[in-house]
């Protein structure tokens, strides 16, 4: 077996390197945070384009309100409030499937239809086996926000005024949209979730690595929320109305009745 190696980070007594920089000399005040995270995961010097692509998709993705992952992390705040890195933890363990990292598993339908030598055939095939499968279709539908997601509509003109990008999961996206909008036999959202995926897609990030940005900026998004709690606690009122609505049933034995 090979002996395992790391091209990340080195130091001696009197210097520190990230890649092939010197921490003190090449990136501390030279270098943005953003600029130096996309080095670290990517591998190689973001470009301009990779930093406005990357950053409209880190502030899209930071804040959602009270979602399961925000609860999460207030709640936890509330129990034990020295451990704010175990508050974050706890909402950072809700991006998942139903939430924020679904981007992952449309950025594979995306890749599939970009590989494809009939798309339009592919996409139809997919879109249809999910329907019939009444399967969710990741990056489409939103409680919210209809016809269209406005995040969505603004992600996409980003875009498509970076002709830099070559716009392959761009369009393909857009023609899932259409064909899901055709088997559905009505028009379904595009959600942040997948426009978010066709953006990261087109600055090189693959489809196993997108929730590790999702998570970066949900973290910074639950850090505020951590704030919030401290000036203005909602912890103890979201307890209190879980304990209040919801009703304690007993159910009689060998019976459907309850008390």
């Amino acid at each position: 077996m090979n002996k395992p190696t790391t091209e990340l980070c080195t130091h001696t007594l009197t210097s520190m390197n990230y890649r092939d920089k010197d921490l003190v000399e090449d990136l501390l005040g030279k270098r943005t945070f953003s600029e130096v995270m996309f080095m670290q995961i990517m591998g190689r010097q973001a470009r301009a384009v990779d930093m406005r692509i990357m950053d409209a998709v880190l502030i899209t993705l930071m804040e959602h309100g009270f979602t399961p992952s925000a609860i999460a992390t207030r709640m936890v705040y509330m129990s034990a409030p020295e451990n704010l890195q175990g508050a974050v933890a706890a909402g950072l363990m809700a991006v998942g499937s139903q939430f924020v990292g679904t981007m992952e598993n449309n950025a594979r339908i995306l890749e599939q239809i970009i590989q494809a030598d009939d798309p339009e055939k592919l996409a139809f095939e997919i879109v249809s086996e999910m329907r019939a499968a009444r399967a969710h279709l990741p990056g489409f539908g939103h409680h919210l926000h209809k016809p269209d997601d406005p995040r969505t509509i603004k992600l996409l003109q980003i875009a498509d005024n970076e002709p830099e990008l070559e716009g392959h999961f761009v369009k393909a996206l857009r023609l899932v949209g259409k064909t899901v909008d055709q088997v559905y036999g009505k028009h379904i959202t595009i959600n942040a979730t997948g426009a978010t995926a066709a953006l990261l897609g087109e600055i090189g990030v693959p489809s196993e690595l997108m929730r590790g940005f999702a998570v970066i900026s949900r973290a910074a998004g639950l850090v505020s929320h951590i704030a919030e709690e401290q000036k203005t606690p909602a912890g103890r009122f979201i307890w209190d109305t879980i304990d209040h609505e919801i009703p304690y049933i007993i159910q009689k034995p060998g019976s459907d009745e309850t008390t």
